[in-house]
């Protein structure tokens, strides 16, 4: 970038720098100049000669103005605070639905719904061994494991968000109980939060269940119903957590993550699909790593680009389809076993950089994530933590505070170009599926998490607790949330074949006959089918069978 001329007036500034720099440089003996997680190195000291505010108008603007780097909405948290988006999953659905009435009282205001593993891999409880079911996540199989999650949940006035991987049968499920209800569609708002099957061939092999090209159309299929259906519901959430989480870089993972939207939005664009219809329905989920200013930067960055994006690229003309919604969760993989009252810090850091970044929706980690699904008490504190921000810490005041800051800005500025200079090298390959398929981002991600961990091990980026302040302690002396008593989940289990015996059985075999040859079509909705088959009685696992037979079985390429 280049350097703003110094004006005649700023001779004064120019004379006390060069003497700061100095006496600098001889305090500091030589000290190797810090580069952020990003590989972008850090001055000292940042003044009007990193960034004079010259292209104010261009690179800044106002909140809910293109190019929207300081916000997306002219009110931001003035007007509308984040939503509060505590992520919850264990054992049954009765357990589940316990816990978010639980969370729903201590001030959450919007919902997410984590499945079993089992889920997660496209199988039914039945199908795995029991002692495996209900530890990480909630065991959600049918409409009527779902209606019981949802019990007295009022689905019509919140925000839900289902951690639901390609074919999307919880979405599928959610909209069964609302037809029983007698709730129309129209009032379903939310997200399918697990809806970029990219991310998940890439860094979430667990969530991989088909075959990639099969999800690609799968996912489109999906924006087009939910478009044509659901206008409150999200249909695509583009995740750059998975891909920050297996090691990518800050700037790695936004780059990755727009690249990624990129493709989404031109896939649509070639079925014959509006821009300036489906890009507002799109959202991005990012990791909040421990990195503040790094972020804050990210995020900033990452919503320039989006807005320039859509508006030059895709060739979106609408201002709400220029905006960058995105959802935060404090990383998990900062957070530590060793000192875990530590992670109550990282994780207050975290929401802090999310927050001064401009987010929409903010879910908080409790400190005991490193042991198991927390435990009431540390999800107390997670979700006091946001309410401590935004109270007591009066972050929302003032809409983005960190703006024109010399650091910021220039962070902003280097971090922008970082990102850009990553997605050209996405777009050499042929665009972010072909340089999936290569294993080009896969190779980077795993250099990056090489490196990275090479740092930690030397010393070089400090971890408390773990490779400086260590100290001696008893991990055990911290609760953990206990596994699902056996009995309860085998009573699950058996509930399920039960289910199986006597429904129709007829409607589920011709539904699922629907599906499949809905798969073979080239005009046929497939996610229609699936919701047509979630209302007939068909098991999640019935959906996700019948589809990987049709679309072949979901291998992530291994890289080495």
């Amino acid at each position: 970038m280049n350097k703003p001329a110094i004006h005649l007036a700023d001779a004064d500034v120019a004379t006390g720098q060069a003497r700061w720099e100095r006496e600098f440089a001889a305090g500091a003996r030589g000290a190797k100049a810090p580069r952020n997680r990003s590989g972008i190195e850090i001055k000292p000291l940042y003044t009007p000669r990193d960034w004079s505010g010259a292209a104010y108008g261009a690179d800044l603007g106002f909140p809910g103005e293109y190019p929207y780097t300081r916000g997306i909405y002219p009110t931001m948290y003035r007007g509308r605070s984040w939503s509060q988006r505590q992520l919850i999953g264990l054992g049954v659905p009765e357990d589940y639905n316990s816990r978010v009435k639980e969370m729903l009282a201590l001030g959450a205001s919007a919902l997410s719904l984590i499945p079993c593993n089992s889920v997660f891999r496209g199988y039914d409880a039945d199908e795995v061994p029991v002692e495996l079911l209900g530890t990480c996540g909630t065991v959600i199989n049918h409409v009527g494991d779902m209606a019981r999650a949802l019990d007295g949940v009022p689905i019509s006035d919140l925000s839900t968000a289902m951690n639901d991987p390609s074919p999307f049968t919880l979405l599928a499920f959610e909209l069964a109980v609302a037809k029983r209800r007698g709730v129309p569609w129209q009032r379903i708002a939310g997200t399918s939060n697990q809806s970029d099957c990219i991310s998940h061939f890439v860094a979430n092999h667990m969530f991989f269940r088909i075959a990639l090209q099969g999800a690609r159309r799968i996912a489109v299929d999906h924006i087009a119903f939910c478009h044509e259906h659901l206008p409150g519901w999200n249909p695509l959430s583009i995740v750059g957590q998975h891909m920050q989480q297996a090691g990518a870089t800050p700037a790695e993972a936004m780059a990755f993550t727009l690249a990624s939207a990129v493709q989404y939005a031109e896939d649509c664009i070639a079925r014959g699909m509006d821009p300036d219809r489906f890009l507002p329905r799109f959202t991005f989920f990012f990791d909040i790593s421990v990195s503040l200013f790094e972020e804050v930067a990210k995020f900033r960055a990452g919503r320039r680009i989006w807005a320039r994006l859509c508006r030059e690229r895709l060739g979106a003309r609408d201002p709400r389809s220029w905006r960058f919604k995105f959802h935060g969760q404090t990383s998990g993989v900062d957070l530590t076993r060793q000192q875990p009252l530590n992670n109550i810090a990282r994780v207050t850091t975290q929401a802090m950089a999310g927050i001064f970044g401009g987010l929409q929706s903010l879910h908080t980690d409790s400190y005991d994530e490193v042991f198991s699904t927390p435990t009431t008490e540390a999800a107390r504190i997670a979700v006091a933590t946001q309410n401590i921000l935004r109270e007591e810490a009066h972050l929302t005041d003032v809409i983005d505070p960190l703006g024109g800051s010399y650091y910021v800005e220039s962070l902003t500025d280097a971090m922008e170009q970082k990102i850009v200079s990553i997605m050209a090298l996405v777009d050499q390959a042929g665009g972010m599926y072909l340089a999936v398929e290569q294993g080009l981002v896969q190779k980077m991600i795993g250099e990056s998490a090489l490196a990275f961990q090479k740092r930690v091990d030397a010393g070089e980026e400090v971890v408390v607790g773990v490779n400086k302040y260590a100290i001696e302690e008893d991990a055990s002396a911290y609760p953990s949330l206990d596994y699902p008593a056996r009995a309860g989940m085998e009573a699950h289990v058996q509930q399920l074949r039960e289910y199986k015996a006597a429904r129709p059985a007829a409607a589920v075999d011709k539904a699922l006959g629907e599906l499949a040859r809905a798969a073979q079509s080239k005009d046929a909705n497939v996610f229609a089918q699936v919701v047509a088959s979630a209302e007939a009685g068909a098991t999640h696992g019935e959906i996700c069978g019948t589809l990987r037979r049709e679309l072949s079985f979901g291998h992530p390429l291994a890289v080495v």
